[in-house]
């Protein structure tokens, strides 16, 4: 629980309210038991699908247990912003049950200043989970951070560089395409942001195009605490991939060694396979976050 991490156990002194969401849920059909979940995994298996409990147990109607996803510790990621009153640990929790007709998903950020968090006399030992989620991929597989520090640049569309420069980048993705086929590397894919967990730099709009992000509060523009992504590395992402970990007379996922455990190490998912953008407030980090899919 010291350590900074995907999954796991959370940081949490014991006489501390876990974080609850009391929002109406969404009954399912059917769903995935998590201790059957990891048994599954161990043996690289998929886990049974169980009928959804009629009875209410799940929460359909009251609040259940935020599901912690992760912690990051400005000790193990120098590059971490600040949180209110100077705190240096955040962790992201996410509601593991789904709401209204268009399956939205919940999430919350706590913030502790370690040194406070960390002194505390008792821990929870166990965090709190539902008996069941939806999908396999409600479940954080616990993996330990080992952070590298990257340069990045920003997406290229619309406005989010002069117009030149990505009329320059276009015509260089054309040109390699033309001189290497199938598999170049590209802008965007290998050379700007790369895929997987990543704290600060800028972030990927595949899916939406730009988007503007100002704080709700005081309507100052946010800046991209973190993103989540299901996926370490991808066949647009070719270059990311580390060398140790890649078959380097083959390109794209064929060349990735290890499978699905290498690529999907946390095996959680955000949406349709996209990245979850967190944003925090510059001028005040204590407002409200703001969550974007892309």
């Amino acid at each position: 629980m010291h350590d900074s991490h995907v999954g796991g156990p959370m940081l949490w002194p014991e006489d501390e309210p876990w974080l609850v969401c009391s929002e109406p849920h969404r009954r399912e059909a059917e769903g995935c038991v998590p201790d059957e979940i990891r048994s599954a995994r161990a043996e690289d298996a998929w886990p049974p699908n169980r009928p959804w409990p009629a009875d209410g147990t799940l929460g359909e109607a009251g609040p259940v247990p935020f599901m912690g996803l992760a912690q990051f510790f400005r000790r193990d990621v120098p590059g971490l912003a600040a949180g209110p009153d100077g705190a240096d640990l955040v962790q992201l929790f996410r509601c593991p049950l789904t709401h209204g007709p268009y399956l939205e998903r919940h999430y919350r950020l706590r913030w502790w200043r370690s040194a406070d968090a960390e002194n505390a006399e008792r821990f929870l030992t166990a965090s709190p989970e539902v008996p069941m989620l939806r999908w396999d991929d409600e479940l954080p597989e616990p993996c330990v951070l080992h952070p590298e520090v990257v340069d990045t640049y920003p997406w290229a569309e619309d406005d989010t560089l002069p117009a030149a420069l990505i009329a320059s980048i276009d015509a260089w993705d054309d040109a390699q395409a033309a001189e290497i086929g199938p598999g170049t590397p590209s802008y965007q894919g290998d050379l700007s942001i790369p895929p997987g967990w990543r704290v600060g730099g800028y972030p990927s709009w595949a899916s939406t195009g730009p988007m503007t992000v100002d704080c709700e509060s005081c309507a100052t523009p946010m800046q991209l605490l973190l993103t989540a992504g299901g996926e370490e590395m991808d066949p647009d992402s070719h270059s990311w991939v580390p060398l140790e970990d890649r078959d380097p007379s083959l390109r794209g996922m064929d060349s990735i060694r290890g499978g699905p455990s290498l690529a999907q190490p946390t095996r959680l998912r955000f949406g349709r396979g996209r990245d979850l953008h967190v944003f925090t407030c510059t001028a005040d980090p204590g407002h409200l976050p703001r969550w974007v899919l892309s």
